[in-house]
């Protein structure tokens, strides 16, 4: 499929606004980003259509968030498989992300990211969404100390945290 930017920037902010930012009660009714709320109503994020995920994030290692808290590159998750993203993803957050005190998550439509019965995947493109490595850990102690973690299993906070504090310690 031919992504058009407008139609993935649609798509991401109805999933943040109907989902992401949303309560679920087997979250212990917490939304799956607490902090998904203020970041799509202050515009603080940057969709972009990714050429290769590698190309991508190690443009961004150089370059930095353009003054953004997250910046989502979106692939057809068809020409991008899962191992090839995941794969990219690892290297870039251990080659040149980290270093750079950022990091990258992944989501891709055929790993489904399910928590407590909760499946936590856009569903519909491949996604590579980068943060400050500081802030994203900042954020997580606050919320952690409020109990946001105390509901999630522990198979998919260890990978969660892999290149991150573990803010439950």
């Amino acid at each position: 499929m031919l992504l058009k930017l407008e139609d993935v920037k649609n798509n991401i902010e109805q999933w943040i606004t109907n989902f992401v930012e949303v309560p679920h009660a087997d979250l212990g009714g917490w939304a799956p980003c607490p902090y998904a709320r203020k970041a799509r109503i202050d515009q603080d994020f940057d969709v972009r259509l990714g050429l290769a995920p590698i190309h991508d994030l190690t443009q961004i290692s150089r370059r930095g968030l353009a003054g953004k808290s997250v910046i989502i590159f979106a692939y057809d998750p068809k020409d991008i498989p899962h191992d090839e993203l995941s794969h990219a993803v690892d290297v870039c957050n251990r080659e040149f992300l980290v270093p750079n005190n950022l990091l990258a998550l992944e989501d891709h439509p055929d790993a489904a990211e399910i928590v407590n019965g909760v499946v936590m995947n856009n569903g519909t493109y491949a996604l590579a969404l980068i943060q400050s490595l500081t802030d994203l850990n900042e954020k997580a102690q606050l919320v952690g100390r409020k109990g946001f973690y105390n509901t999630w299993p522990e198979e998919y906070l260890t990978p969660l945290f892999k290149h991150r504090q573990d803010p439950r310690l």
